[in-house]
């Protein structure tokens, strides 16, 4: 992954990956994890994602307890946008 240049680079390589429903779940845990970080409550990010709350709290905990991957990224594009 560490080879990818670009993002078309990005998106070819992991639409070659991954199948359209593992590419919708990647989508879905990023955006739950963007809501979770603005503070929203489990049951309404699942209303506005479709996803299950045990999935938000997956998410939750991999943010509080898990290999900093998400919060990584979270900072980095907080650092690029100048805000989430």
């Amino acid at each position: 992954i560490l080879k990818l240049r670009s993002l078309t680079e990005c998106r070819n390589f992991f639409r070659d990956l991954c199948t359209p429903s593992e590419l919708d779940e990647f989508a879905y845990r990023w955006r739950v994890a963007f809501l979770l970080t603005k503070k929203i409550p489990y049951r309404q990010i699942a209303e506005k994602t479709g996803v299950s709350t045990t999935t938000v709290g997956r998410v939750a905990r991999c943010l509080k307890h898990g290999h900093n991957g998400y919060n990584l990224i979270l900072s980095r594009q907080k650092e690029e946008n100048g805000k989430l």
